[in-house]
């Protein structure tokens, strides 16, 4: 798991059977720091994260699974909104 920022919403013409109805989003990974990390990924949302949330993205396809059936293509999935980081100072 890890933080992202949501920067936008993906929309398509064709998709995969599974993923009829489902919300993408375009989410930027974060480092414990708040900087962005990597290139922007695609994540599947069903917890209404809006742009400029800060989403908890699992990278185990076993929920998207549960949610979409076994033989979908998508893996990242939003399974939090954030309101707050603490972090302890060292």
């Amino acid at each position: 798991m890890y933080l992202a920022r949501i920067d936008g919403t993906l929309t398509t013409a064709k998709k995969h059977g599974t993923l009829q109805g489902v919300r993408f989003l375009i989410g930027q990974r974060l480092e414990p720091d708040g900087s962005a990390s990597g290139e922007p990924l695609v994540i599947i949302d069903r917890l209404g994260a809006r742009r400029g949330s800060t989403v908890v993205v699992s990278t185990d396809g076993d929920i998207a699974r549960q949610w979409l059936g076994n033989n979908t293509p998508a893996r990242l999935m939003t399974v939090g909104i954030v309101d707050q980081v603490h972090m302890d100072g060292n």
